[in-house]
Order: C-alpha cells, then structure tokens, then sequence
C-alpha cells in the first residue's frame, strides 16, 4: 500500500514538472517573440547603412556606428517633442490618479442611493471604443479654441474609467473596522482616503500610473488630429513626420529615432516595477 502510494506521488510529481516545462517553454517562446523586434530595433540602430541590409543579417553590429544618434537627434526637434510628450503624460497621469482615486472612493466606501447602478452605467463607458467619440470631443476642442494647445492633449484624458474600477478594487479591500477606528478618533473622510487608504494601495496606484504614463506616451490619434504646429507634436507625431519627410533617412537613423522614443517608457516600468507586479496581484480581490 505504502509503495503504491509513494509511486503514485513520485507519478504525479514527474507529470507536474513536465507541466512546468512545457509551460515554461511555451512561455519562453512567447517572450521571445515579443523581445525580438525590440533587440532588432535596437542593434539596427547601430549599423551602418550598408550593414542593414546585408545577407545573412547579424544581430550584432560589426561596426557600432553611434552617429545615427546624433544624425537622429539633430534631424528633428526631438528635444521639443520630448517636452511636449512629458508633460502631457505626467499631466494626465497625476489627473487620472487624482480623478480615479475620488471617484473609486465614492464608489467603495460611501454608500448612496444608485451607486450599483450609476458604477454600472460609469463602467460600461469602456465598451465605447475611442473612435466613436472622436469627432464630438474633436468639435468640442475646436469650440473652446484649444487646437494645438496643451489643454487639447491633456483634459479629454483626465478621467478614466477603467482606473476607477481598478482602485476601487484595491479600496474595498480595506477593512471598514480601519475607517470606524479612524472616524471615532477624528478623521474625515478626506483625510482617510489620503493618510490611510491611498498609503495602503500604492501598489495599485503604480500600476494606474503606469498605464496613464505609457497609453499617452505612446498616444497617436488624438495628438495627430489636435495639433499642427511642429512645436506642439508629440514624440509619436514627430517620429512619423521624421520618417516620412522627404528625401528620407538611413534605416539606422530610423532605429535610432525610434530606441529614443522607447527608452523613457521602459525606464519608467523598471522604476515602477515591483509596485506594478504587486498591483496587478491584488486587484480585483473583492468586488
């Protein structure tokens, strides 16, 4: 009886780490495939001309050819692109956290006729795609004369309802013995959200932070279509006119235009990481 059984667990054991291989692997190849382009990207931004398309391709420049950087830097206003596209992300990032983070309080902890209801209809907004409502909020700009301004950039983007729904997660996670004990000692409910509740779901915050950070980072529609001036694009927008004026550029300087570009975003993750991780842990944990 005892062999059978310690057969059976040594069974289950090698079945579970075959699993564990196989998913490892599955998971290493998936990796590979989203790091590829980003390694590409990265060592065709030190090659020479002639070097980009040469046959077999090598991943590895022969010759590190570090004037694309300059060539890049120097060929376009990137210095002002690079304003532009930090403060607007950072902008909407602190607006978004302010925004979310009261709206996600009331919804948690503050009980009121149609909450349920009114957080429904709040979070259905989701399933309108962007597109949709394009034209309206363009017009809207154009009425307030906000075309190649920063508010244009910035406050169509100050309320997210999916940022809502996440830190509201993290809120009722908190026990409400902690905002009793709070109440009874003195402390409103402002001062609860900001001493109590958001130092308990930093984690959470980050991980919004985050997401507000790259999506506007990365943002292309919107500033495309509300700005013209060359002094008010955005890193996304200065990188498409740069590759597409005319005459053209080595594909290095291309790369290398592009590696500028990226680079803060990534910065920005491995800053943020740990708390990011933990955040998309405990979110949704009680709904």
């Amino acid at each position: 009886m005892n062999s059978a059984l310690r057969s059976l667990t040594q069974s289950r054991k090698a079945n579970n780490r075959v699993l564990n291989v196989l998913w490892y692997l599955v998971l290493g190849l998936g990796s590979l495939a989203v790091i590829l382009p980003f390694i590409w990207m990265l060592s065709t931004s030190f090659k020479e001309p002639q070097e980009v398309f040469h046959y077999p391709p090598s991943w590895i420049p022969k010759n590190w050819h570090l004037d694309n950087y300059l060539e890049a830097w120097h060929a376009a206003p990137f210095a002002r692109y690079f304003i532009n596209s930090f403060v607007v992300a950072l902008a909407v990032t602190v607006g978004q956290l302010a925004s979310c983070c009261l709206a996600a309080f009331a919804f948690a902890r503050m009980k009121f006729k149609g909450s349920n209801f009114m957080f429904t209809v709040f979070l259905s907004t989701t399933m309108i795609s962007t597109q949709v409502t394009l034209v309206p909020s363009y017009l809207i700009i154009e009425k307030l004369d906000w075309i190649d301004t920063y508010q244009g950039l910035i406050v169509p983007f100050l309320a997210n309802a999916f940022g809502v729904f996440m830190i509201r997660q993290a809120f009722m996670t908190i026990p409400h013995e902690l905002e009793d004990a709070a109440r009874i000692d003195g402390c409103g409910r402002l001062r609860f959200l900001i001493q109590i509740i958001l130092p308990l779901t930093r984690p959470v915050l980050a991980a919004q932070a985050l997401f507000a950070f790259m999506g506007n980072w990365n943002s292309y529609l919107w500033p495309l279509i509300v700005t013209n001036r060359e002094s008010m694009r955005t890193l996304q927008i200065g990188l498409r006119y740069f590759v597409s004026q005319e005459g053209g550029a080595p594909w290095g300087v291309y790369m290398a235009a592009a590696v500028l570009v990226t680079l803060p975003v990534i910065l920005v993750y491995f800053l943020v990481q740990k708390s990011f991780v933990e955040g998309m842990a405990t979110t949704g944990l009680k709904g």
